[in-house]
Protein backbone atom coordinates (compact mmCIF):
# COMPACT_ATOMS: atom_id res chain seq x y z
CA UNK A 1 0.00 0.00 0.00
CA UNK A 2 1.50 3.23 -1.08
CA UNK A 3 1.26 6.25 1.94
CA UNK A 4 2.26 8.85 0.18
CA UNK A 5 0.66 9.87 -3.12
CA UNK A 6 3.15 10.57 -6.08
CA UNK A 7 3.00 12.30 -9.44
CA UNK A 8 3.98 11.29 -13.03
CA UNK A 9 7.68 11.86 -11.95
CA UNK A 10 7.65 9.99 -8.95
CA UNK A 11 7.74 12.79 -6.64
CA UNK A 12 5.74 12.73 -3.36
CA UNK A 13 3.27 15.16 -3.47
CA UNK A 14 3.28 16.05 0.41
CA UNK A 15 6.88 16.86 -0.41
CA UNK A 16 6.57 19.41 -3.12
CA UNK A 17 3.56 20.91 -1.86
CA UNK A 18 5.49 21.83 1.41
CA UNK A 19 8.43 23.08 -0.55
CA UNK A 20 6.22 25.30 -2.73
CA UNK A 21 5.03 27.01 0.27
CA UNK A 22 8.39 27.56 2.16
CA UNK A 23 9.78 28.70 -1.11
CA UNK A 24 6.56 30.96 -2.05
CA UNK A 25 6.42 32.08 1.67
CA UNK A 26 10.51 33.70 1.47
CA UNK A 27 9.94 34.83 -1.74
CA UNK A 28 7.29 36.96 -1.35
CA UNK A 29 8.68 39.97 -0.70
CA UNK A 30 10.67 39.68 -3.16
CA UNK A 31 7.85 40.41 -5.39
CA UNK A 32 5.23 42.58 -3.08
CA UNK A 33 7.86 44.51 -0.39
CA UNK A 34 11.13 44.78 -1.92
CA UNK A 35 10.06 44.73 -5.47
CA UNK A 36 6.76 45.31 -6.93
CA UNK A 37 5.19 43.51 -9.57
CA UNK A 38 2.69 44.60 -11.55
CA UNK A 39 0.13 41.83 -13.34
CA UNK A 40 -1.99 42.26 -16.48
CA UNK A 41 -4.25 39.23 -17.83
CA UNK A 42 -4.61 36.91 -14.51
CA UNK A 43 -8.39 36.28 -15.40
CA UNK A 44 -7.42 34.27 -18.23
CA UNK A 45 -5.54 31.87 -15.46
CA UNK A 46 -8.93 31.30 -14.10
CA UNK A 47 -10.37 29.78 -17.37
CA UNK A 48 -7.93 27.73 -18.42
CA UNK A 49 -8.54 23.92 -18.47
CA UNK A 50 -6.34 21.43 -15.75
CA UNK A 51 -3.94 20.19 -18.06
CA UNK A 52 -2.35 20.14 -21.25
CA UNK A 53 -1.33 24.25 -20.94
CA UNK A 54 1.80 25.30 -22.56
CA UNK A 55 2.99 28.69 -20.82
CA UNK A 56 5.35 30.78 -23.44
CA UNK A 57 7.84 33.03 -22.19
CA UNK A 58 10.95 35.41 -22.68
CA UNK A 59 13.32 34.87 -19.67
CA UNK A 60 15.31 37.18 -17.55
CA UNK A 61 16.50 34.95 -14.66
CA UNK A 62 16.84 31.33 -13.90
CA UNK A 63 14.85 30.83 -11.16
CA UNK A 64 13.21 34.47 -9.98
CA UNK A 65 11.02 33.85 -13.13
CA UNK A 66 8.93 30.54 -12.30
CA UNK A 67 8.85 31.86 -8.83
CA UNK A 68 6.93 34.89 -9.89
CA UNK A 69 4.52 32.44 -12.08
CA UNK A 70 3.70 30.48 -9.87
CA UNK A 71 2.98 33.38 -7.74
CA UNK A 72 0.92 34.25 -10.03
CA UNK A 73 -0.76 31.64 -11.40
CA UNK A 74 -1.89 30.45 -7.63
CA UNK A 75 -2.97 33.61 -6.41
CA UNK A 76 -5.68 33.81 -10.25
CA UNK A 77 -6.91 30.74 -8.96
CA UNK A 78 -8.13 31.76 -5.20
CA UNK A 79 -9.92 34.40 -7.60
CA UNK A 80 -7.08 37.30 -6.83
CA UNK A 81 -7.37 39.31 -9.66
CA UNK A 82 -3.67 40.70 -10.74
CA UNK A 83 -2.74 40.48 -7.31
CA UNK A 84 -0.66 38.50 -5.52
CA UNK A 85 -1.50 40.62 -2.15
CA UNK A 86 -1.75 38.80 1.15
CA UNK A 87 0.10 35.39 0.30
CA UNK A 88 -3.01 33.35 1.66
CA UNK A 89 -3.26 31.48 -1.57
CA UNK A 90 -0.15 29.62 -1.46
CA UNK A 91 -1.35 27.13 1.19
CA UNK A 92 -3.30 25.35 -1.64
CA UNK A 93 -1.09 25.36 -4.67
CA UNK A 94 -1.63 23.68 -7.61
CA UNK A 95 0.74 20.60 -8.01
CA UNK A 96 0.57 20.04 -11.39
CA UNK A 97 2.43 22.85 -12.58
CA UNK A 98 5.59 22.23 -14.28
CA UNK A 99 8.57 24.11 -15.93
CA UNK A 100 11.39 23.31 -18.54
CA UNK A 101 14.70 23.55 -17.26
CA UNK A 102 18.42 22.53 -18.53
CA UNK A 103 19.73 19.60 -16.50
CA UNK A 104 23.10 21.10 -15.61
CA UNK A 105 21.34 24.29 -14.18
CA UNK A 106 19.29 22.08 -11.98
CA UNK A 107 22.12 20.10 -10.54
CA UNK A 108 23.93 23.32 -9.83
CA UNK A 109 23.68 23.23 -5.80
CA UNK A 110 21.09 22.37 -3.06
CA UNK A 111 18.60 25.32 -3.79
CA UNK A 112 18.44 23.68 -7.18
CA UNK A 113 17.80 20.84 -6.48
CA UNK A 114 14.86 21.65 -4.58
CA UNK A 115 13.05 23.60 -6.88
CA UNK A 116 13.83 20.77 -9.29
CA UNK A 117 11.32 18.60 -6.72
CA UNK A 118 8.50 21.60 -6.94
CA UNK A 119 8.40 20.66 -10.80
CA UNK A 120 11.01 21.03 -13.01
CA UNK A 121 11.08 18.70 -16.25
CA UNK A 122 14.84 18.87 -16.45
CA UNK A 123 16.35 18.69 -20.10
CA UNK A 124 19.83 18.51 -21.62
CA UNK A 125 20.10 21.44 -23.97
CA UNK A 126 21.11 20.22 -27.62
CA UNK A 127 22.92 23.83 -28.49
CA UNK A 128 24.95 24.61 -24.97
CA UNK A 129 27.01 22.64 -22.28
CA UNK A 130 29.06 24.30 -19.39
CA UNK A 131 29.03 27.70 -20.59
CA UNK A 132 29.95 26.04 -24.35
CA UNK A 133 28.59 26.05 -27.84
CA UNK A 134 27.85 21.85 -28.43
CA UNK A 135 25.03 20.11 -31.03
CA UNK A 136 24.24 17.01 -29.56
CA UNK A 137 20.67 15.22 -30.67
CA UNK A 138 17.64 15.89 -28.73
CA UNK A 139 17.11 12.68 -26.14
CA UNK A 140 13.93 11.17 -26.54
CA UNK A 141 13.47 10.84 -22.86
CA UNK A 142 13.22 14.68 -22.32
CA UNK A 143 10.56 14.80 -25.71
CA UNK A 144 8.55 12.69 -23.32
CA UNK A 145 8.66 14.13 -19.82
CA UNK A 146 7.17 16.80 -21.36
CA UNK A 147 4.62 15.48 -23.47
CA UNK A 148 4.19 13.81 -19.61
CA UNK A 149 3.89 17.42 -18.09
CA UNK A 150 1.25 18.58 -20.45
CA UNK A 151 -0.43 15.56 -20.02
CA UNK A 152 -0.55 15.93 -16.74
CA UNK A 153 -0.86 19.76 -16.31
CA UNK A 154 0.58 22.46 -17.21
CA UNK A 155 4.31 23.30 -18.06
CA UNK A 156 6.21 26.46 -18.43
CA UNK A 157 8.84 26.79 -21.05
CA UNK A 158 10.84 29.49 -22.16
CA UNK A 159 10.93 28.76 -25.85
CA UNK A 160 14.94 31.09 -26.35
CA UNK A 161 16.61 28.52 -24.02
CA UNK A 162 18.89 31.91 -22.30
CA UNK A 163 18.22 34.43 -20.32
CA UNK A 164 19.75 37.04 -23.05
CA UNK A 165 17.26 39.22 -25.10
CA UNK A 166 16.30 38.81 -28.46
CA UNK A 167 17.94 35.09 -29.21
CA UNK A 168 16.20 33.02 -31.78
CA UNK A 169 13.06 30.93 -30.79
CA UNK A 170 14.47 27.29 -30.49
CA UNK A 171 12.09 25.05 -32.99
CA UNK A 172 11.77 22.63 -30.89
CA UNK A 173 9.02 24.30 -28.91
CA UNK A 174 7.06 24.50 -32.18
CA UNK A 175 7.22 20.71 -32.60
CA UNK A 176 6.03 20.27 -29.41
CA UNK A 177 2.88 22.38 -29.74
CA UNK A 178 2.80 20.50 -33.19
CA UNK A 179 3.25 16.74 -31.23
CA UNK A 180 0.77 17.73 -28.21
CA UNK A 181 -1.48 20.28 -29.33
CA UNK A 182 -1.81 22.15 -25.70
CA UNK A 183 -3.51 25.45 -25.38
CA UNK A 184 -0.86 28.18 -25.74
CA UNK A 185 -0.44 31.09 -23.18
CA UNK A 186 2.42 33.39 -23.72
CA UNK A 187 3.44 35.70 -21.24
CA UNK A 188 5.83 38.88 -21.11
CA UNK A 189 8.11 39.65 -18.29
CA UNK A 190 10.01 42.70 -17.66
CA UNK A 191 12.40 43.91 -14.60
CA UNK A 192 13.68 40.81 -13.55
CA UNK A 193 17.11 41.46 -14.57
CA UNK A 194 17.38 44.37 -13.14
CA UNK A 195 16.25 43.40 -9.67
CA UNK A 196 18.02 40.34 -9.21
CA UNK A 197 21.33 38.56 -10.29
CA UNK A 198 21.30 36.31 -13.06
CA UNK A 199 20.27 33.40 -11.22
CA UNK A 200 17.37 34.69 -9.24
CA UNK A 201 18.60 34.24 -6.44
CA UNK A 202 19.97 36.95 -4.94
CA UNK A 203 18.16 40.87 -4.80
CA UNK A 204 20.41 42.92 -6.81
CA UNK A 205 18.36 46.30 -6.63
CA UNK A 206 15.39 47.34 -4.68
CA UNK A 207 12.45 49.48 -5.71
CA UNK A 208 12.06 47.77 -9.53
CA UNK A 209 8.73 47.87 -11.32
CA UNK A 210 8.29 44.39 -12.16
CA UNK A 211 5.75 43.13 -14.87
CA UNK A 212 4.01 40.30 -16.15
CA UNK A 213 1.53 40.44 -18.87
CA UNK A 214 -0.24 37.25 -19.61
CA UNK A 215 -1.89 37.66 -23.25
CA UNK A 216 -4.74 35.28 -24.49
CA UNK A 217 -4.05 31.85 -25.69
CA UNK A 218 -2.30 31.80 -29.54
CA UNK A 219 -4.39 31.29 -32.57
CA UNK A 220 -2.46 28.05 -33.58
CA UNK A 221 -3.17 25.76 -36.53
CA UNK A 222 -1.93 22.65 -35.44
CA UNK A 223 -2.25 20.79 -38.74
CA UNK A 224 -1.93 23.69 -41.28
CA UNK A 225 0.44 25.73 -39.23
CA UNK A 226 4.36 25.00 -39.90
CA UNK A 227 7.38 24.80 -37.66
CA UNK A 228 8.32 28.29 -39.54
CA UNK A 229 5.10 29.69 -38.82
CA UNK A 230 4.72 29.17 -35.13
CA UNK A 231 8.13 30.07 -34.22
CA UNK A 232 6.96 33.25 -35.92
CA UNK A 233 3.81 33.66 -34.17
CA UNK A 234 5.54 32.93 -30.54
CA UNK A 235 8.09 35.47 -31.53
CA UNK A 236 6.24 38.45 -31.67
CA UNK A 237 3.84 37.25 -28.93
CA UNK A 238 6.35 37.10 -26.33
CA UNK A 239 8.51 40.28 -28.24
CA UNK A 240 10.88 38.71 -28.96
CA UNK A 241 11.06 39.76 -33.13
CA UNK A 242 13.78 42.05 -33.10
CA UNK A 243 11.48 44.74 -34.64
CA UNK A 244 10.45 45.31 -31.05
CA UNK A 245 14.04 46.31 -30.81
CA UNK A 246 13.10 50.33 -30.14
CA UNK A 247 16.56 51.97 -29.08
CA UNK A 248 18.94 50.92 -31.38
CA UNK A 249 18.51 48.47 -34.42
CA UNK A 250 19.90 45.20 -33.85
CA UNK A 251 21.79 45.02 -36.79
CA UNK A 252 23.73 48.23 -35.53
CA UNK A 253 24.44 46.91 -32.00
CA UNK A 254 24.01 43.15 -31.49
CA UNK A 255 22.39 41.67 -28.58
CA UNK A 256 25.56 40.94 -26.51
CA UNK A 257 26.53 44.45 -26.95
CA UNK A 258 23.08 45.56 -25.92
CA UNK A 259 23.13 43.89 -22.70
CA UNK A 260 26.75 45.39 -22.16
CA UNK A 261 24.94 48.92 -22.51
CA UNK A 262 22.48 47.59 -20.43
CA UNK A 263 24.24 46.40 -17.45
CA UNK A 264 27.26 49.44 -17.18
CA UNK A 265 24.15 52.25 -17.92
CA UNK A 266 22.41 49.99 -14.39
CA UNK A 267 25.96 50.65 -12.61
CA UNK A 268 26.15 54.29 -13.37
CA UNK A 269 22.43 53.96 -11.88
CA UNK A 270 23.78 52.09 -8.48
CA UNK A 271 26.79 54.58 -8.35
CA UNK A 272 24.33 57.41 -8.09
CA UNK A 273 21.98 56.33 -6.04
CA UNK A 274 24.65 56.48 -3.16
CA UNK A 275 24.39 59.99 -3.24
Amino acid sequence: MKIFKRNIFGHILFIKKIIIILFGLVSHGRYRRFNDLQIEGSEIIRDLPDTNVLFVSNHQTYFADVAAMLHVFNAALQQRVDSIKHVGYIWKPKLNIYYVAAVETMKSGFLPKLFAYAGSVSVERTWRKEGKDVKRQVKMSDISNIGKALQDGWLITFPQGTTTPFKPIRKGTAHIIKTYKPIVIPIIIDGFRRSFDKKGLRIKKRGILQSMQIKPALEIDYEQDSIDDIVSKIEYAIEQHPSFLKVTPLEEVGVDEYQKEEEALNKKRDFWDMY
